[in-house]
């Protein structure tokens, strides 16, 4: 694993520990954690997105190939809008998460680092007559990530002006910024309560908007910060939450499929699985009464009968203290929130995603709904 292109070039960032972080080599945090975690919640941080590789796909066959390939619809993509999916084996099984964004002349997706080399190979195998050229674009395409209630005014005050979006639309950003960027192309972040953006820039220009945002009030936020958020958020991470043996529906992305853009890879167990029923597990997220982290693959136990398995697990700081949440699957029937399970040897409660911000408020007396 490489560093990223902000990591490169970063003597004086002042990076605290530097850690393998979804196919690279990035800053795990620049002070404390916690502190990281709040600022980004409260205010604004900035973040290293590095870990994120950028494919080009062009040809004329480009947009039905993706859309015979993936479970989202990349067909009725209106250019300057991406859409999140996944990418299936005959069998169903996920083979890996994208964001795919119609860019006029191509199709950019965007995945972790760590599943590249697995997505060109499958796009390999299933490219045959197809005018489709794939091209890969992470040496050239770096990422920065800006988040949090005050993200875009600290855009704007370091000269990058945003106009108002809609979650994953894309655009050429407008720069009067010192750092003078060559390239600056920004995304909007999928999730519309929480906003943040993500900044495309070559590898050259990263280190100097990097700088701009933080002399302008954004807080330097490392990879264990990012990763509470993560969880907090309920975005499970392929490779760790979601695996090639997960079907799409126990995942509980309904955003990641589409059920009426046509056939594609695994269209056929996807859609036996909506017409005969729910699959028998979810992936939901979960309350711990734990002091101390509680470790992936722990099984999920109610009744004394194991019932789930915890993938993901963050100390969440809080007002009181800190609170243990997980993420997981478990039996659906038992999903509701609310729910009392134990976790290795504890008392834990099944909470929606993503957690509600009152679970994280330190009022230990209500928790969850309970349910009916």
């Amino acid at each position: 694993m490489g560093l990223t292109a902000l990591q490169a070039n970063g003597e004086g960032l002042g990076a605290a520990a530097v850690a393998d972080y979804r196919g690279a080599a990035s800053a795990a945090r620049f002070s404390d954690r916690d502190t990281e975690f709040a600022r980004l919640r409260e205010h604004c941080g900035v973040y290293d997105l590095g870990y994120r590789a950028k494919i080009s796909l062009t040809g004329s066959d480009r947009v039905r190939w993706l859309n015979g390939m993936v479970t989202n619809n990349v067909r009725d993509l209106v250019v300057g809008q991406g859409v999140y999916a996944f990418l299936l084996n005959p069998q169903g099984h996920i083979l890996g998460d994208l964001y795919a964004y119609n860019r006029g002349e191509s199709i950019v997706v965007d995945t972790d680092r760590s599943q590249v080399e697995k997505m060109l190979a499958t796009f390999d195998h299933y490219i045959i007559m197809d005018d489709v050229e794939v091209k890969d674009l992470s040496d050239s395409i770096t990422t920065l990530g800006i988040g949090g209630p005050k993200s875009r005014e600290i855009l704007s005050a370091a000269g990058i002006a945003i106009p108002g979006t809609n979650p994953l639309e894309i655009f050429e950003a407008k720069c009067t910024c010192d750092c003078e960027c060559t390239q600056c192309t920004a995304v909007r972040g999928e999730d519309a309560a929480f906003e943040t953006y993500e900044l495309w820039l070559t590898p050259g220009d990263v280190r100097k908007t990097w700088d701009a945002l933080v002399a302008h009030g954004a807080t330097p936020v490392g990879s264990e910060a990012l990763e509470i958020h993560r969880i907090v958020s309920g975005i499970p991470m392929y490779g760790v939450d979601i695996r090639e043996r997960d079907l799409p529906q126990e995942t509980e992305q309904a955003r990641a499929l589409n059920f009426n853009k046509g056939c594609y890879v695994g269209q056929e167990i996807v859609e036996r699985i909506r017409s005969r029923g729910a699959v028998h597990r979810k992936f939901t997220g979960f309350l711990a009464d734990a002091d101390e982290p509680i470790a992936a693959g722990t099984k999920v136990v109610a009744g004394e009968k194991e019932v789930g398995e915890v993938t993901s697990v963050a100390l969440v700081p809080v007002p009181s203290g800190k609170k243990t949440i997980a993420l997981g699957y478990v039996r659906r029937e038992l999903g509701a929130p609310g729910r009392e399970v134990m976790i290795s040897g504890v008392n834990a409660n099944i909470v929606p995603l993503p957690v509600p911000e009152a679970l994280l408020s330190g009022d230990r007396s209500a928790p969850v709904a309970r349910p009916a």
